[in-house]
């Protein structure tokens, strides 16, 4: 029988695996017997009820998963049982079964695993909608990557890479600066209380043109100061909020929000610098736009990402504990067997 994780938000301890029965799918929908999960940070935050787009009541977390088509709805005839896919879903991948619209069903490469396509489209999606898109990136310019080894990180990199990039990496800990350095990136730094000598020290006299923050605080005002004329600040995460407990910090989430940066617009048209941000469920509801920019990444021929942990699905909750620590590096992802689909 069909299983999936649910929990009212507010403790990552609530989330429990519960029997459930899956109609049919509907006209436009296939049916996905998932075979591995993708975790990401909006999943932390929307269990602890700090995601704005967090459904009311009790709900299954989980942005992406990978699987094999079960059965179609009527009017499918792009997809058919046995396929392999990858898939994005407004919440709801907590599961070994589940109904979605087929726009959101992309095929798995032949040489992918699942646990590969688990890991690919929301870090690729974030890290391509945000460099190229809103970032503007331009052949040959410097970008600065925060969380640098992390899956939208690794990522980023590539896209980096891939037009020419001079590419500095960020990493919370020293014990990721090897790991970081032998995927490819320029200059890599440990975050932390000499960043800003780090920063001028790893830029030079270059220009810094894209920053790409998913930390905030200081490591956000720090190299927004160092853009050029026409830099770009993109905010796609604010790890700094979250910490390794089931339940949010109150105090820490309060203090990291009342010291957050502040920017003054008129300051902003003196410095010619712009900020930008964005959440991938806003992406997800314009399903023309993210099929765009899959065909836009496909022709980069991006390497496949980095799988860094994989989980059994019934220690998902562990996984989750683990991705947040900080310590991970690359992709967790949650593998569910195929007698687990039964």
């Amino acid at each position: 029988m069909p299983t999936r994780y649910t929990l009212l938000a507010g403790n990552l301890a609530d989330l429990k695996p519960q029997n459930f029965e899956l109609a049919a799918p509907a006209p436009g929908e296939v049916q996905v017997a998932v075979r591995a999960i993708g975790l990401n940070f909006a999943d932390v935050f929307a269990i602890w009820g700090l995601y704005g787009a967090t459904p009311k009541g009790e709900f299954t977390p989980g942005l992406e998963y990978s699987g094999i088509i079960e059965a179609v709805g009527e009017g499918i005839t792009h997809l058919r049982p046995g396929d392999r896919i990858m898939g994005v879903t407004r919440f709801g991948a907590y599961t070994t079964h589940l109904n979605i619209d087929s726009r959101y069903a992309i095929p798995l490469p032949d040489d992918w695993d699942f646990n590969t396509g688990a890991a690919y489209l929301v870090q690729t999606l974030t890290a391509y909608y945000g460099m190229a898109t809103l970032g503007a990136l331009q052949r040959g310019q410097n970008v600065l990557i925060h969380s640098a080894v992390g899956g939208v990180g690794l990522q980023a990199l590539k896209i980096s890479k891939a037009y020419g990039c001079f590419t500095i990496g960020t990493v919370g800990s020293a014990a990721k600066v090897d790991f970081a350095k032998s995927e490819g990136y320029d200059r890599v730094i440990v975050r932390g209380k000499d960043f800003k000598e780090k920063l001028k020290a790893a830029l030079g006299d270059q220009p810094l043109h894209l920053l790409m923050d998913s930390v905030g605080g200081p490591f956000f005002s720090i190299p927004f100061s160092r853009l050029a004329p026409m830099g770009r600040a993109v905010v796609f995460g604010s790890a700094r909020y979250a910490t390794a407990s089931d339940r949010p910090n109150k105090l820490h989430l309060l203090w990291h929000f009342f010291t957050r940066p502040k920017i003054d617009p008129q300051r902003m048209v003196e410095t010619n610098r712009a900020v930008l941000g964005f959440n991938l469920i806003w992406l997800y509801e314009n399903a023309e736009l993210l099929r765009g920019l899959l065909v836009e990444l496909e022709a980069l021929g991006l390497a496949p990402p980095y799988v860094g942990h994989v989980f059994p699905f019934d220690k998902l909750p562990d996984a989750v504990r683990l991705f947040q620590t900080g310590k991970t590096v690359g992709k967790v992802v949650v593998e569910i067997r195929e007698q687990e689909n039964l």
